[in-house]
């Protein structure tokens, strides 16, 4: 498509160049038919009509070309945003394409989350504004957009006259694969009060139809790439997500010099269970354990099941002392009451905290080691590691 419209470019610009030529003709009869002494009415009329049918030509050829240099644009535009998966890179350039057309300046994207709040991104404007627009749903199907005005009190007017409040918008909606309303694109004007005009109104609609496949289509891998990441029987993260994310947050930890700990669990005579209550059985003591976990960690810490009977608990800004109040938490959550078909289930730890010589293999280890300890002591022990890398 883009290299389709880039042709029509030099196209357009080869018919230009041969009217300039048909132009340059012209004049040169014009100026020859003056140079005549005598000339007649007609011929002068017939130069007079040449050349007005070339400048009309000229005319034509110069709209074509604009008409192409757009084109192009816009097929450029569409490939930038295609052209990645990441679900923020995409809204992130659809904001800025949607920020970019003549008379805006601020933008927004709603989509809606089954069962939460919807997701919101935008370009100028802060998250008080955004919070206030009546933007929080797609439009109603086979609505083409809704166009937005705003009145302001007294209170608001000098703010309103200083082009500070936002005046206006159109919001069209982000239609999906059978046509239904997936999200919006709003767009939004400060200053004086206008109405939107037709062509403001086509534009926002082209790039929303554009963009939608592109925005689709990145919800859906970021969508996939989490259930990648996610422990099918404890809805925890995975081993793999725990690795990624332990090595992040040590250069993080490193770059910034921040603290950071982590927490490594193990569920106590988890096979004298499985024996008693079979493999079905373990499985659900174990989804009951990984729930417990997950309700007492903070919003910042990241619980994963890292092996069979294993689970950690990556800390960022924390130290051990936040590690050891971590773990009596989960012992508590854990032991506090009986897990179906199991009873009363223990678990013991070993943590660690990051230090200078740690990288995340040794980190990793330190916890690892400890834990071996605090199984080594008896059923729900925590042990903290060694200050020294292993080895």
């Amino acid at each position: 498509m883009v290299l389709f419209a880039d042709s029509a470019i030099w196209i357009a610009v080869g018919l230009a160049i041969g009217a300039a030529v048909l132009a340059l003709t012209a004049a040169g009869l014009v100026v020859l038919s003056l140079r005549r002494t005598r000339r007649q009415p007609t011929d002068l009329d017939l130069v007079k009509a040449s050349v007005s049918r070339t400048e009309s030509m000229v005319s034509n050829l110069t709209g074509a070309l604009h008409e192409a240099r757009e084109e192009g644009r816009r097929s450029r535009r569409v490939a930038e945003i295609a052209s990645t998966l990441d679900l923020d890179a995409v809204l992130e350039r659809t904001l800025a394409g949607a920020a970019g057309l003549p008379g805006v300046d601020a933008a927004m994207i709603v989509l809606p989350v089954e069962g939460e709040e919807p997701f919101l991104a935008t370009v100028g404007m802060t998250p008080e504004e955004a919070s206030r627009q009546p933007v929080s749903s797609p439009g109603g199907a086979g609505a083409r957009a809704v166009r937005i005005s705003y009145r302001y009190g007294e209170r608001q007017r000098a703010e309103a006259e200083q082009g500070d409040l936002i005046r206006g918008g159109i919001v069209v909606p982000l239609r999906g694969e059978e046509d239904e309303p997936e999200g919006t694109l709003a767009v939004f004007w400060r200053g004086s009060e206008r109405a939107a005009t037709d062509d403001e109104l086509g534009e926002l609609e082209e790039l929303a139809t554009s963009c939608a496949p592109a925005i689709r289509n990145a919800r859906r891998f970021r969508e996939a790439r989490h259930l990648a990441d996610l422990d099918a029987l404890t809805g925890l993260h995975n081993r793999r997500y725990f690795h990624e994310t332990l090595a992040r947050e040590c250069a993080r930890a490193e770059r910034y010099e921040r603290r950071l700990a982590l927490i490594i669990v193990d569920v106590d005579d988890f096979k004298a269970i499985n024996d008693r209550v079979g493999h079905l059985g373990g499985d659900s003591v174990l989804a009951g354990v990984g729930e417990r976990v997950r309700s007492v960690v903070r919003s910042a810490d990241v619980p994963c099941r890292i092996g069979g009977d294993e689970f950690a608990v990556v800390l960022p800004e924390s130290g051990l002392r936040d590690a050891e109040q971590l773990y009596r938490r989960i012992q508590f959550a854990v032991a506090s009451r009986a897990i179906s078909p199991a009873d009363r289930v223990h678990v013991s730890a070993g943590i660690a905290e990051l230090i200078p010589a740690d990288d995340p293999v040794s980190f990793f280890q330190r916890a690892d080691e400890a834990l071996y300890r605090a199984k080594k002591a008896g059923k729900g022990q925590v042990r903290e590691a060694d200050f020294r890398a292993p080895g």
